[in-house]
């Protein structure tokens, strides 16, 4: 005869499978840590927690400095950019400027070499050379070609050209005698350094 108080019988919940089902709640419970159960344990997960923390937000330190890094190297770069761009720019004409003066030269002897202004009542050709050569110093000044001052200047290896050191009285021992080529910049940059005699102190025969 079958007992009607069996309970797997009856297909209540036994004893065993309560406890099974206890254990799988607290396997699922386990996700999350349990309390610690003495304050040493405590202090110790404190300082676990506190150190991921402080290496979380060293994480964190870290990557916004890299930001910042990678920010102010891209606007350097940005600006180098436009610097080199404006200067490229700027000095775009430079070789045909160069290969002009030449041409300034050449106007400027035909000028030295024509009869003086008021030598003759009328020299045509002297006055055209003299309009032609002074369109091309305009033009060369809207460039910002600029002629470089060298007669009684103190010699400047950056803006001149010593081609002889003459012995003389007449200038200051160090300064520019004579041009024998004038020199002109763009802007700030040396286009033709100026060819000059320089003059020199004479030596004491004396001695």
């Amino acid at each position: 005869m079958k007992d009607d108080h069996d309970p797997a019988a009856s297909g209540a919940p036994t004893e065993e499978s309560a406890s099974e089902a206890r254990a799988s709640d607290g396997q699922a419970e386990g996700e999350h840590p349990s309390a610690p159960a003495t304050l040493e344990e405590a202090l110790e997960r404190l300082e676990q927690m506190q150190t991921a923390l402080q290496e979380r937000d060293d994480g964190l330190v870290e990557a916004r400095d890299g930001l910042l890094r990678e920010r102010a190297e891209l606007e350097n770069f940005k600006k180098r950019m436009a610097r080199e761009r404006a200067e490229a720019l700027r000095y775009a004409s430079e070789p045909l400027l160069r290969d002009l003066l030449p041409v300034i030269d050449n106007l400027e002897r035909a000028l030295n070499a024509a009869p003086p202004p008021g030598s003759d009542a009328e020299n045509p050709m002297r006055d055209g050379i003299a309009m032609v050569a002074r369109q091309f110093e305009e033009i060369l000044g809207r460039f910002g070609v600029q002629r470089i001052e060298a007669a009684g200047r103190p010699f400047d290896p950056n803006d001149h050209e010593a081609l002889a050191h003459i012995e003389t009285t007449l200038a200051e021992a160090g300064h520019v005698l004579e041009e024998h080529l004038p020199g002109y910049r763009l802007h700030d940059r040396l286009l033709r350094a100026a060819q000059v005699a320089v003059a020199k102190a004479p030596t004491n025969e004396g001695n």
